[in-house]
């Protein structure tokens, strides 16, 4: 029995190890905390899902970074009927695109995953869309991945994975639930 004990111990000591990440060559230096990131994320999430003003929405990006480092993306195929799809926003131009095409309601957020070590948070979301031009709605569930600045803590990348056929088929009117 005891031996059974020890060889288990091992495997596991030594299943640790190959799963721990390696460590780096020198000390990151990062002023930002959990705490921060977390509070961050809630932040822009809180803001989205309430329908703030985009002006309030867009506070949430880091001011210490050039508009060119501020990088918006929802990954996915390129669609002229999706513009937003696929395409790389830089600083605040995207925001108003997305808000002229859709609406949304009942967004909802949960099951955050705070990385400090490459200032990122990936947030689980929930919400109802609108096509407005077609008037055609569904609901569906979303990633964000977010990236912070070491400085101010705000946001600097916004990448979001969603239902990019979904809203293909919403916006050419083509969309049967």
């Amino acid at each position: 029995w005891k031996h059974k004990a020890q060889t288990a111990e091992r495997q596991s000591i030594l299943t640790w190890s190959l799963l721990k990440p390696p460590l780096m060559s020198g000390p990151k230096i990062n002023t930002i905390d959990w705490e921060t990131l977390m509070r961050s994320a809630q932040s822009l999430c809180f803001d989205f899902a309430n329908k703030e003003p985009l002006e309030k929405v867009l506070d949430n990006l880091s001011s210490s970074s050039e508009d060119d480092d501020i990088l918006c993306f929802e990954h996915g195929m390129k669609q002229p009927s999706v513009p937003f799809l696929g395409r790389t926003f830089r600083g605040q131009e995207g925001a108003q695109l997305i808000g002229d095409l859709l609406s949304y309601d009942d967004m909802s957020f949960g099951e955050y995953f705070v990385d400090v070590e490459n200032l990122a948070v990936s947030v689980r979301g929930e919400e109802t869309f609108t096509w407005l031009s077609t008037g055609q709605r569904w609901d569906e569930v979303f990633t964000y991945r977010l990236r912070f600045d070491a400085g101010d803590g705000r946001v600097t990348r916004y990448e979001v994975w969603a239902d990019g056929l979904t809203a293909y088929l919403a916006g050419t009117g083509q969309l049967v639930l």
